[in-house]
């Protein structure tokens, strides 16, 4: 509850790698009324950290940085501490980024053009249990659920001796995603998901990925979209 619903001020943790971001942001919620900054962390390892010692009410989390990244940093605070909400104040707001986050617990999503007003009031939604969206992602969202879904059928033996891991790295680069969207996705590193693609290749007899578009869709690993 914020100071303006006559409650105490929300607890905040800004967690960002960029030194100058973070203090920005640090100054800007110190200027606006219902919020109280009480820790700022440099990757999300440090976030987590703040959260079990402080337990805030909210952190405000990037998504990129380093030893801990946002998603992971989200995951692990709602899980181990579920009074703790997350919204995300992010530079990006493609779905590699958008989506992955908000299945990690993330209340809201909000992109770093946000003005004061607009945090603070992301802020106050997901105390009260509700999501703290922009516009722009809520449109997103919305576009994306209207979207035909690429279907999966994974047989229930995967193909070659493909273990489950591997299937899945299949499709996705069947879906079209980098290395390094995969290795987000998956939450793993690039490179854990280059070696499932060595590992792929060589039972497949695979050369490149757009073979491996060929294998997924002829194994019935994925369907084209319906139109």
């Amino acid at each position: 509850m914020t100071e303006e619903e006559g409650g105490r001020p929300a607890r905040v943790v800004v967690a960002d790698d960029q030194t100058v971001v973070r203090e920005g942001i640090v100054m800007l919620l110190g200027l606006l009324p219902g919020v109280e900054v009480v820790g700022a962390a440099g990757d999300g390892e440090e976030a987590v950290k703040l959260v079990a010692e402080l337990s805030p009410d909210v952190v405000l989390m990037d998504l990129r940085m380093p030893r801990c990244d946002g998603v992971e940093a989200t995951r692990r605070i709602r899980s181990e501490h579920p009074g703790t909400q997350v919204v995300v104040l992010t530079t990006y707001a493609d779905d590699e980024s958008l989506f992955p986050a908000l299945k990690a617990g993330a209340r809201g999503y909000l992109t770093k053009d946000a003005g004061g007003d607009e945090i603070v009031r992301a802020v106050r939604s997901v105390l009260s249990g509700d999501a703290g969206l922009s516009p722009s992602i809520q449109r997103r969202l919305l576009e994306r659920l209207s979207e035909p879904e690429r279907q999966t059928a994974a047989p229930a033996e995967p193909p070659d001796g493909l273990t489950a891991r591997e299937t899945e790295v299949l499709v996705l680069i069947a879906d079209g995603l980098t290395n390094q969207e995969i290795a987000r996705r998956l939450h793993v590193s690039t490179a854990t998901v280059k070696t499932h693609i060595n590992n792929l290749f060589a039972k497949t007899g695979l050369k490149d990925r757009a073979g491996a578009v060929h294998y997924a869709y002829a194994n019935g690993l994925v369907r084209p979209p319906s139109r």
